[in-house]
């Protein structure tokens, strides 16, 4: 089971921190991801995390402004989001994967979403 957190209202500029918390599986056997979606719009990558964090993946849109980090003592995953745009705006999903991918069909698991909007 996935728990994500952290959502909330921001101005643009501004930061937030989502946390992904797992339970109910062996948390650092999975690659780790967030995604995001819009109103009326898909489901996007947005980062992703190897199994013992050395690796990530960023989201062109996202790349320099937001930080994916993953605790496994605390079985917890982390979206460091700074320099918050509108565009921004989605709700955020966390989602465990077998392989490390930027492709929504490879995760197994999903978490419920946050919502993150971002004011102008």
């Amino acid at each position: 089971q996935l728990q994500a957190s952290g959502g909330g209202l921001v101005q643009a500029g501004g930061s937030l921190r989502l946390s992904c918390a797992a339970s109910g599986r062996t948390f650092s056997n999975y690659n780790m991801g967030w995604f995001r979606q819009a109103p009326g719009k898909e489901r996007k990558f947005v980062a992703a995390i190897g199994w013992n964090g050395r690796s990530t993946y960023y989201a062109d849109s996202v790349k320099g402004r937001f930080t994916i980090s993953r605790d496994n003592v605390k079985n917890t995953v982390y979206l460091q989001m700074n320099a918050l745009k509108p565009e921004d705006t989605a709700v955020y999903y966390c989602g465990a994967t077998g392989i490390l991918t930027p492709r929504y069909s490879d995760y197994d698991y999903w978490g419920q979403g946050t919502l993150v909007t971002v004011s102008s």
